[in-house]
């Protein structure tokens, strides 16, 4: 079977020969900028080479992710069950009461994407973070493949390979609609609603997904949570129409954050006159207190032998980085075994590898956040050194540059991976491939999305490269 590297390496030679394929490339530039893969109101930054994966990648995301689902439910349901289990978690007490509210339906943990780094040498695989219901990046997916699908280079890779873009749209839209169908008090012709702080969302990518609803003859709204309210018998948007199930893109902590605003979406749902897919249960996997509770004896009793297995080899050393928990002296003497992260933000906000900074300035980070300085829980990681891959760098400025200024930046360059992992009700349904070039992953530190394409998968391969989401 040929390897992931093989395959960019035959994707480069094509590129090679193309000369750089200058026309497809300046074509997809123009496409990504009058496109809708725009968060924080720019153009997300990206690669025109996509992320090749064989089928054994597949094989070993798919297992990963279904069997991180499948325990992480585990953990929820006792969470929800058993008052002394949710003694080894640290949650604000109304961060707690939002946990236990009423759910209604089926799905526990409905919507959700799994980050690893994958060696994609020896396939071993190790966790990075869990994300529940706030998860996105699925646009910023699909308009990169879309811009790709016409390339000269794309096309003549295809010759060679069965290729398979992922889909993430209508699965998920499917996947709502069953969900919805499991809640006890729905309703016929419901009214949808994407639901999320909307200086914090992700807009374009709530209308594609609002526009699929509105295909299958379900009315759908986007909403700022703060816009909802609750008359004691119906939850209705800021346009007064009554709201019948949710789509919560909101993360829990900026419900609490916005706490007295957000009480006509907390009314509505433990009075159950809505269905909020997912409920706020799915804080629990979202928390980075997640990796630690997962080694906790109360949670290794409920897990069989396989599970267990898994959790050792995949979950890195994780605890809080206080004197209680963990040894600051070997990790200030160590730094570039460890990074720091916050127990409950998003976005890469404060999260410092200790690779990445000098010794001085790492312990400066330890003073600032260790034994709660800075006001909240603090966690620190073993880091986890990601697998390099080859790719092209963001054609940047390539409008104002000549074709042999472009072919001159064709040259490949090793970028860190950093691989999400969809899961739609358990079910893994594809991938955002992000790269960096320094430790850390994320837009601020240089990151950029590639495009994912599946070649010679048998299981989810078609000979059709133009079968993608959304043209």
């Amino acid at each position: 079977m040929s390897t992931n590297a093989d395959y960019t390496s035959e994707y480069f030679d094509i590129l090679d020969g193309l000369g750089g394929d200058v026309e497809s490339r300046r074509a997809a530039y123009s496409y990504m900028e009058s496109s809708t893969a725009i968060v924080h109101h720019e153009v997300v930054a990206c690669s025109f080479v996509p992320r090749l994966f064989n089928a054994r990648t597949y094989d070993v995301f798919k297992q990963t992710a279904e069997t991180a689902h499948r325990i992480l439910v585990k953990v929820m349901q006792r969470y929800l069950d058993d008052p002394e289990y949710r003694t080894i978690f640290s949650f604000d007490p109304r961060l707690e009461e939002l946990i236990l509210l009423p759910r209604g339906y089926d799905a526990l943990l409905p919507f959700a994407r799994v980050d690893v780094f994958l060696d994609e040498d020896d396939y071993r695989i190790g966790f990075c973070e869990f994300n529940a219901d706030g998860s996105s990046g699925m646009n910023e997916n699909r308009e990169i493949t879309n811009s790709l699908l016409g390339s000269e280079s794309f096309k003549r890779f295809s010759q060679n390979h069965a290729v398979k873009p992922c889909e993430l749209f209508e699965s998920w839209v499917d996947e709502f609609l069953a969900i919805y169908a499991t809640y006890e008090h729905r309703v016929d012709n419901p009214h949808v609603a994407i639901c999320d702080y909307l200086e914090n969302a992700v807009i374009d990518e709530f209308k594609v997904f609002a526009g699929l609803f509105e295909a299958r003859g379900v009315e759908c709204s986007i909403y700022d949570v703060r816009e909802l309210s609750f008359d004691g018998s119906a939850l209705v948007g800021s346009d007064g129409k009554r709201v019948d199930a949710i789509w919560r893109r909101s993360v829990t902590n900026d419900v609490i954050e916005h706490w007295d605003e957000s009480q006509g979406l907390i009314e509505a749902v433990r009075a159950e006159k809505v269905a909020l897919i997912g409920s706020f249960a799915g804080h629990i996997v979202h928390d980075k207190q997640i990796f630690e509770a997962l080694f906790h004896p109360k949670t290794v009793e409920m897990l069989d032998a396989d599970e267990i297995d898994f959790i050792e080899q995949t979950i890195p050393t994780t605890s809080f980085l206080d004197d209680e928990h963990a040894n600051l002296d070997q990790i200030r003497a160590n730094k570039n075994e460890w990074i720091i992260k916050p127990t409950d933000h998003y976005g890469a906000d404060d999260v410092y590898a200790g690779a990445y900074v000098y010794e001085e300035e790492w312990n400066r980070l330890i003073d600032r956040f260790a034994n709660g300085a800075a006001g909240e829980p603090f966690l620190v990681q073993r880091y986890i050194t990601p697998y390099k891959t080859a790719t092209l760098p963001p054609d940047t400025h390539i409008a104002e540059m000549t074709d042999e200024q472009v072919r001159e930046r064709t040259s490949s360059a090793p970028y860190n991976n950093l691989s999400g992992l969809y899961l739609y009700n358990g079910t893994f349904q594809g991938v955002f491939s992000r790269l960096g070039p320094r430790p850390t992953i994320s837009k601020d530190m240089a990151g950029i999305t590639a495009a994912t394409i599946w070649v010679d998968a048998e299981k989810t391969a078609e000979n059709d490269p133009s079968d993608t989401e959304g043209r």
